[in-house]
């Protein structure tokens, strides 16, 4: 068995959609209360907090603030799971120290088996059906169906989307996919996107300049929010109106580009797979090339 992820947009009404962002907020919040609970016992007690000491004390934590009790237990866990992650990706040297974080970073919490939620769906929209929310309109379309295991709710530019970990049987996902028996080799840049060969023929996949093609609008949106108040947490002062209107132009405008980026991506990517079954390409050190 394989494990597979499908992504699919979320339709929430009103009050569906406000639960979900009421969610997200308890989740930032225990995933700031674990990293605070981190740092106060190693500074003043000098003694290290392991993931299964804060899951230990969730029944406990959930006594005192009521309003997790709504919550799916394993997501909770998910949550301080996130937390011991991090540290421990620090501590490898992998990433920086963790910090706290604002609900703008905190994008969305994890169910990480088959409790809580339920898809019914075929692989082509449907709805989901999530434990003390309520059922949502989703749509989209997985390449293959299989067994839900796993599902993230992630919000990204104020829109809601379900990410579903599938176990796919191998014989489906062997027979999903048939390609040619040519053979490729393929070599990245930055002014073409893509230099190609296959021992006949060879050519260029120019690199698509989607940002700079929106680049007059983003400077326009950027120089009417400068003009607007801006939030600034230290000196606590809240946003204008103004201002979140222009940014959720910005983040629009953004998602548009993210959006061109990836069609592109999965275009060519499926062009090559279709046509060869072997493509060779050399071992990239991205950190040292450059624009």
């Amino acid at each position: 068995m394989a494990l597979r992820r499908a992504t699919f947009r979320l339709y929430p009404n009103k009050q569906v959609s406000e639960k979900l962002s009421y969610h997200r907020q308890l989740h930032k919040d225990l995933y700031n209360a674990a990293v605070s609970n981190r740092i106060t016992s190693y500074k003043k007690f000098g003694k290290s907090v392991s993931y299964f000491e804060q899951q230990n004390c969730l029944p406990d934590f959930k006594e005192v603030w009521i309003e997790y009790k709504e919550i799916n237990s394993q997501a909770l866990q998910a949550t301080l799971k996130r937390v011991d992650f991090a540290f421990q990706r620090f501590f490898k040297g992998l990433a920086k120290y963790p910090r706290f974080k604002s609900i703008r970073h905190y994008s969305g919490w994890t169910y990480p088996s088959f409790t809580g939620w339920k898809v019914h769906s075929t692989g082509d929209k449907g709805y989901l059906e999530l434990s003390k929310i309520g059922q949502i309109q989703m749509r989209g379309k997985a390449r293959l169906w299989g067994h839900p295991k796993a599902l993230d709710i992630v919000n990204r530019n104020g829109q809601w989307y379900a990410s579903i970990v599938l176990e796919i049987d191998d014989t489906l996902l062997k027979n999903s996919r048939k390609t040619d028996n040519g053979v490729m080799a393929i070599d990245l840049g930055c002014n073409d996107a893509i230099a190609w060969t296959n021992g006949e023929d060879n050519g260029l996949v120019p690199a698509p300049r989607f940002f700079r093609s929106s680049e007059k609008k983003n400077q326009q949106l950027g120089k009417s929010k400068r003009r607007k108040r801006s939030p600034n947490f230290k000196k606590k002062v809240k946003a204008s109106r103004r201002w979140k209107k222009v940014q959720k132009l910005v983040s629009k405008l953004s998602r548009k580009v993210a959006n061109q980026r990836q069609n592109f991506v999965h275009q060519e990517t499926t062009r090559i797979i279709s046509g060869n079954s072997t493509v060779v390409t050399e071992k990239l050190e991205v950190k040292n090339m450059s624009a």
